[in-house]
């Protein structure tokens, strides 16, 4: 049984961590909840009991076997120091420590041997990376991936609640005929779309393009693999829905041995009815813990390529279940020891 803390537990991830953890039935022998100071004393519930959220300290780390960070990079960043002097084991949905080298990137269905480091930070992907390469990875064991080009279209939960409630209230706005109230986004959001709000880059990239791009290489480590991306935020509530096109070496795969991989993987439901153009949508995958894949078929242009279409709900898959997964192994393989065992085992 493992001590866990929520750091940013009233956010967005936050609330889904700690539904997570209750629903797979995490080994929670103590657990607290650190927020902001405004929600500090707030009570969200846990197995039936009401758990308060606490305000944090550097010694909040040191009865704790296991923390679960999403409370943004500067957080992360400011409590490193003391999560690991604690000798507890931080688990970051940020992008703060995703490129440095010796801190695991993982995707446990794709890469969880990474977590052998026995690194005590680890991070959790990009929500779109992980969204993408739940629908790639499959097809690795068909042979040799040169190239993927993905374009995204990224719900507005992905930048928070006050992201949520600003496409609300201005599709009501929208829909009186009223100027459009806009705070969170640089541009209107309702029955809109553009270009991911992170900063674009010298090379043109904005940084959720560039996330994918580099993330994708260090969890494949497959440096030579050629990716590019197109990031957009769309007016969805939740789940990011994802357009992708796999390049191979040689011959591509055909599509009987592509479903079959996919609907063989484990975290991927195949949704792919040609007949009913039933295809995946972020309204399906909204709440559901696996990513949905399908719209399958050639490439017509290039014989070497696949196309693909791919929902997640960049909430659970995209952060909160890919962060309890990730203790899940480390459980799994033996490489999380309680603190109380080791200090009996010492």
């Amino acid at each position: 049984m493992y001590s866990v803390g929520i750091i940013g537990a009233t956010g967005a991830v936050g609330t889904e961590m700690l539904r997570v953890l209750e629903t797979r039935n995490f080994p929670v022998s103590e657990l607290h909840l650190f927020a902001s100071d405004r929600s500090v004393g707030k009570n969200l519930s846990f197995h039936g009991s009401t758990v308060s959220v606490e305000p944090l300290w550097a010694s909040s780390f040191d009865d704790l076997d296991l923390a679960l960070f999403s409370a943004g990079s500067d957080i992360s960043k400011q409590w490193r120091s003391a999560v690991e002097r604690s000798e507890c084991t931080m688990i970051d949905n940020s992008s703060a420590f995703r490129m440095e080298s010796g801190v695991p990137l993982v995707i446990p269905e794709i890469n969880a041997e990474d977590l052998r480091s026995r690194s005590r930070v680890i991070a959790v992907p990009n929500c779109s990376t992980i969204i993408m390469l739940m629908a790639v990875a499959p097809l690795r064991t068909l042979g040799k991936i040169r190239r993927i080009v993905v374009s995204t279209y990224q719900a507005v939960s992905g930048a928070g609640a006050k992201a949520m409630q600003e496409l609300e209230s201005q599709a009501r706005e929208y829909l009186r005929g009223e100027p459009l109230g806009q705070s969170v986004f640089p541009h209107p959001i309702a029955f809109n779309l553009f270009c991911h709000n992170a900063n674009v880059n010298e090379a043109g990239y904005n940084g959720e393009e560039w996330k994918m791009i580099h993330e994708t290489k260090k969890i494949l480590h497959d440096e030579d693999l050629a990716v590019t991306a197109t990031c957009v935020r769309v007016p969805v509530f939740r789940a990011h829905s994802e357009s992708i096109n796999v390049e191979f070496v040689g011959a591509r795969p055909s599509l009987e041995e592509v479903h079959n991989a996919l609907c063989s993987f484990d975290g991927v439901n195949v949704v792919d009815d040609r007949a009913t153009n039933h295809f995946p949508m972020p309204n399906e995958a909204s709440g559901q813990f696996d990513v949905l894949v399908g719209h399958v078929r050639n490439d017509v242009s290039n014989p070497h390529a696949i196309e693909l279409f791919a929902s997640g709900d960049q909430l659970l898959k995209g952060a909160a279940l890919d962060a309890v997964q990730i203790a899940e192994s480390l459980v799994e393989q033996r490489l999380l020891l309680p603190k109380r065992e080791a200090k009996l085992a010492a």
